[in-house]
């Protein structure tokens, strides 16, 4: 119906632009923002060691109906369009695909070498999985398999050298004006980024706007670099589709 929210899922892999992406969005005075609802699920269901898992699992929720409740529930503070920054290796197998047929989705993708060298400085014990990348690509099929056309599909590196045409394009995409005030915000915390915000915002928390891309030349260590070699043929699929303002 011509009311009813906007309900954004933006697909990323983990050490991407996704939060200063949430921040450019949060900005918009017609958005409010969620920051990966479906962690403390995957965290509780995997095990897995991040750094701050046990606060992350405390506050939850836990329970995937729950997060799947909020997501397609009332749009806080009664937005028009609801963004929810969701990380690719937390929509584990065991969960109905189902429900994402209620949210309009977009993927947010990086290059997996420089993906890879910033991950493992907080998970040094990496896997393929925890890359993303082949959730990434999962998730971007069945998309566009449901919706009978390419989902919009963005490069960490393009928005951080051509942030206004690149969101400009994005916004005409999902059908929405493009807000000057997504390529500049305030710099510090939000009351709605995660209680994992500590151990992994450090470098975002003292932005305030997106930064020219600059490589950090730092090798991949070479007991990874046949989840490299994987990663960057499912990068490669997606890097086709990309908005491209060159």
């Amino acid at each position: 119906m011509k009311n009813d929210p906007l309900r954004i899922a933006m697909w990323s892999g983990p050490r991407n632009i996704s939060t200063a992406m949430m921040r450019a969005w949060g900005n918009r005075p017609d958005t409010t923002v969620c920051d990966e609802p479906l962690y403390a699920h995957y965290l509780a269901t995997t095990g897995r060691q991040h750094p701050g898992a046990d606060e992350v699992i405390a506050v939850g929720p836990t329970e995937i109906q729950k997060a799947i409740d909020f997501l397609l529930g009332p749009v806080p503070e009664g937005k028009a369009v609801f963004y929810q920054k969701h990380m690719t290796h937390h929509l584990l197998p065991n969960i109905d695909r189902g429900w994402l047929r209620n949210l309009t989705h977009c993927f947010l993708i990086r290059d997996p070498a420089d993906m890879i060298t910033s991950f493992i400085k907080h998970v040094p014990d990496a896997t393929l999985l925890d890359t993303g990348y082949p959730q990434q690509i999962e998730i971007f099929n069945l998309v566009r398999k449901w919706m009978g056309k390419t989902p919009p599909v963005i490069d960490a590196r393009d928005v951080q050298n051509h942030p206004r045409e690149v969101l400009g394009a994005l916004c005409e995409m999902l059908g929405l004006p493009f807000s000057e005030r997504m390529l500049s915000w305030e710099p510090g915390l939000r009351k709605t980024d995660g209680v994992w915000a500590k151990y992994w915002y450090k470098e975002v928390e003292s932005t305030t706007c997106f930064r020219p891309y600059k490589s950090k030349n730092e090798p991949v260590p070479e007991h990874l670099k046949e989840m490299l070699a994987t990663c960057q043929e499912h990068y490669s699929q997606m890097h086709r589709h990309r908005i491209s303002v060159d």
